[in-house]
């Protein structure tokens, strides 16, 4: 592919520092449909990055954005703060219909500000309420959001570092394998619940990600997500799983934590609920959680309307025929599979592991700086995928639900060459 010197000049001079996905990625997009996006100058991009899990369904996905350009040319209410509406109407009935009742899943809705961290920040201070307590116990490698309670229960050090105060009240316990098997799962964390020496102070909850995205791709077994419910039950703390990336049907089932047979208490989600890319999140939790007093937590864009009309489409569409976009889900999640073995097979000195659920992936390897590069030139090739671990040391593969297999294998084979020409 032969890249034109993109104009970035006021993007350079004008916008933050902070900015990091257009470093990597340094063109400046213009359209996107289905798994693909085109730069200003015509260049095709397919996606393996799907707005980071926000994209389940494409770019501009025809069936949703019809009903969102025919609600829009109708007058409908866009800005809603928390009244009720038409559209949140239709959203609600046509979630417990096809999602809550189906799974016999008894959770109220919350609809807390429209991002990820909005979801987090009102299931803690929800638990805390309930129970009374303020200590919440969060894992090793956990990412849960970027403002400042969510932060307190995320592992990454840098991004903690730019809280600038402490982070207090949350308490990091091993994920899933941190030992490599050689330490009795929930060993530390039920001693010290037990221990009145141990200076752990009770939580009031303990919150999870069944796999760990932003933390490297580390997937939670059924058995230890079972051991943690039960753990959860016996020292009366609430159970949140942040199925945020996770959700909407990323692992293969809709809720990522159904797979291993638990009912959380409480269960935050964003990300792909609008379909869209739309701005939405919702915090679920059971009924006798629901204590909260009237506008106690609440949020200007709590009601963004054009995303329940998306986020309503997206359900009827693509969840209303049982397990159909599940198997899907598994059936692609499987060719990722054996895309990876081989890439594996074919660098066996440098592929440190791959693991994933679904369509969510990872590659990891020896070298840490190696993802960086092989991100670099997948790009140059056409590709874009994203780096996650607490080094970036993991390619992380997140394209959408409703790529085709052709693209898969297109994605794959571009992924191929970048690891066999970068060293």
């Amino acid at each position: 592919m032969t890249i034109t010197q993109p104009d970035l000049s006021v993007f350079e001079t004008l916008e933050s520092e902070v900015r990091s996905y257009c470093r990597g990625w340094p063109t400046v997009f213009d359209r996107a449909q289905g798994s693909r996006m085109y730069d200003e100058d015509g260049h095709a991009y397919l996606d393996f990055f799907a707005g980071a899990g926000s994209l389940n369904y494409g770019h501009n996905n025809p069936v949703l954005k019809r009903a969102l350009i025919d609600y829009l040319e109708r007058d409908g209410v866009t800005h809603g703060l928390d009244m009720s509406t038409t559209a949140k109407r239709a959203f609600l009935q046509t979630f417990q219909d096809l999602v809550l009742r189906p799974r016999d899943l008894p959770y109220k809705v919350m609809f807390p500000g429209p991002t990820g961290t909005n979801a987090v920040e009102s299931a803690l201070k929800l638990a805390r309420k309930v129970k009374g307590r303020e200590a919440i116990v969060s894992f090793t490698n956990a990412f849960h959001g970027m403002s400042l309670g969510s932060l307190a229960v995320t592992g990454n050090a840098f991004k903690r570092a730019g809280a600038g105060i402490p982070l207090v009240h949350g308490t990091p316990m091993p994920f899933d394998n941190y030992f490599d098997g050689t330490v009795e799962d929930f060993l530390w964390f039920e001693r010290l619940l037990e221990d009145q020496g141990s200076g752990l102070n009770k939580p009031a909850a303990v919150i999870v990600e069944t796999v760990q995205g932003e933390g490297g791709i580390n997937v939670a077994r059924r058995e230890w997500l079972q051991a943690l419910a039960a753990l959860c039950e016996r020292q009366d703390m609430l159970l949140i799983v942040d199925d945020i990336q996770m959700g909407c049907g990323r692992t293969g089932a809709f809720f990522s934590f159904e797979e291993a047979g638990i009912t959380p208490d409480i269960v935050t989600v964003s990300k792909s609920i609008s379909g869209y890319g739309l701005p939405m999140s919702l915090c679920l939790f059971k009924p006798e959680l629901d204590i909260w007093e009237p506008g106690e937590h609440n949020g200007t864009f709590r009601g963004n309307n054009p995303a329940f009309v998306t986020a309503t489409a997206t359900l009827e569409q693509y969840w209303a025929d049982g397990s159909a976009m599940e198997k899907q889900t598994r059936k692609r999640g499987e060719q990722v599979e054996q895309g990876l073995i081989s890439i594996t097979e074919e660098n066996l000195a440098d592929v440190k592991e791959y693991r994933g659920r679904g369509l969510v992936w990872g590659m990891e390897f020896h070298d840490k700086e190696r993802a960086g590069r092989v991100a670099h030139r997948a790009f140059e090739l056409g590709l874009l995928i994203e780096t996650s671990g607490p080094e970036s040391e993991v390619v992380k593969l997140l394209p959408a639900l409703t790529i085709t297999p052709e693209e898969l294998d297109e994605g794959l084979s571009i992924l191929a060459r970048s690891v066999r020409e970068t060293v």
